[in-house]
């Protein structure tokens, strides 16, 4: 025996044909059939085990470096370009950056490899499938939006964590919406809808999870006609509303939350975007961008979208409204403040009359609308402000804000006065 021959698999298994045709109990297209190469290829194949044995049979190219491998330059290259301005970024928007900006063309398991060579890029190791039953896309346009927001560090360390509101269509994959806002109230979705109905305008169908703003989480609550106060202006607008029960049920928006982690805070930390104000003016050229990237087409060319109608007056549909009851005087009151309507009208005619109060984002009161006319009205007078209810998605939120200064009581209070040798005040002259 001359030596050790290291063959790999397939070789072993030619080398077993090889023998057989070499005693002639094998034909050469029976061969070729069970190798799956060709009859010609066979052929060379027996002569080089004939000539050499079976290390005719093992490859030259074995422990030699690949005609295609990278240029040591360009790997060079592109490791300097990952740690200055892509440290960070994963394999896939890596390798988009490099070509856009750089000039540099490689594959994205290219730019995987070097990632992984120089430990920027941990492979991740593929998660236990879970079974979700699949639903077709919508067939149109605006037939269905999946609505949700993301509380998240969208601007890392230069500026405190936000919220995205985010409206993508179920038919297209294409994202409608994007709004930053400090949190995720009534007033943030309203500013992304009215934006997106100008654009667009209205949808068949928002999917939406059950969040208060869109879905009465009561439990004593017993009027199935319960509805939040987004969930009223949708229902003016003619916009129905569906509830997701598990996040699965809504993938789209929640992958797209994903996607937005990724490549949006990159692309800001790119373009210096520190600020509210600053990212919600470059969202507009990112989704133009992301729909270019990952927009689908619809299977039906219809677009759903309805446009508003004359009677559909934004400002008094989105804001905040509620029924009040007046009085024989004809007050009401409202978020702790007790208002005078003023009307030429005898007083009887509107007493115990229902009407809608309107406020605003600010917290101000807009209008107070009787059977859809605005009525008069002046200030009477303010009440002391109470305890404020909070949802149990905003906790963090309000745990995160500094906590109110503590206030001294008065040097007339009772608890001062304990232990003091003066009697307490008994109202006796």
């Amino acid at each position: 025996m001359d030596g050790l021959i290291t063959m790999s698999s397939g070789e072993v298994d030619r080398l077993s044909v090889m023998i057989q045709l070499d005693r002639g109990g094998m034909r050469q297209a029976q061969a070729a059939e069970q190798l799956q190469i060709s009859v010609r290829q066979v052929r060379r194949l027996l002569q080089a085990y004939r000539r050499e044995g079976a290390a005719g049979l093992v490859s030259r190219r074995r422990g030699k470096p690949s005609n295609n491998r990278l240029r040591p330059e360009l790997v060079t290259s592109v490791l300097t370009l990952l740690y200055e301005r892509y440290l960070g970024f994963g394999p896939t928007l890596a390798q988009e950056k490099l070509k856009e900006h750089d000039g540099l063309t490689l594959s994205v398991e290219s730019v995987r490899q070097i990632m992984i060579a120089e430990q920027l890029w941990t492979p991740k190791r593929a998660k236990k499938p879970q079974v979700h039953p699949l639903r077709e896309r919508r067939a149109c346009l605006g037939e269905l939006v999946q609505v949700d927001g993301c509380w998240y560090t969208w601007f890392e360390d230069r500026a405190p964590a936000c919220t995205l509101l985010a409206l993508i269509d179920d038919a297209t994959g294409c994202v409608m919406q994007l709004l930053f806002a400090p949190r995720e109230t009534m007033f943030a979705y309203a500013r992304a809808m009215r934006a997106y109905l100008l654009r667009s305008g209205r949808s068949q169908t928002l999917y939406t999870d059950k969040h208060g703003i869109f879905h009465v989480n009561t439990k004593n609550v017993t009027s199935t006609l319960a509805v939040t106060q987004f969930g009223r202006a949708m229902q003016e607008l003619d916009i129905q509303i569906l509830c997701a029960n598990t996040p699965q049920a809504k993938g789209r928006v929640e992958r797209l939350h994903q996607t937005l982690q990724d490549r949006l805070v990159k692309e800001m930390r790119l373009r210096g975007i520190c600020d509210m104000e600053s990212a919600n003016a470059y969202l507009d050229e990112f989704c133009i961008d992301y729909n270019r990237r990952f927009g689908v087409q619809p299977r039906s060319d219809f677009d759903a979208h309805r446009p508003l109608r004359p009677q559909d007056d934004l400002d008094r549909i989105l804001c905040s409204q509620e029924t009040r009851v007046l009085s024989k005087n004809l007050t009401l009151q409202y978020d702790h403040v007790i208002y005078q309507i003023v009307s030429k009208r005898p007083a009887y005619a509107l007493r115990g009359a229902k009407v809608t109060v309107c406020q605003t984002e600010e917290g101000n009161v807009d209008a107070i609308l009787y059977r859809g006319v605005p009525l008069e009205y002046s200030v009477f007078m303010p009440q002391p402000r109470q305890s404020e209810v909070a949802s149990s998605k905003d906790l963090v939120q309000k745990a995160n804000q500094p906590p109110r200064p503590a206030q001294s009581p008065s040097p007339l209070h009772p608890w001062r006065r304990i232990g003091d040798s003066v009697p307490p005040f008994s109202g006796e002259a």
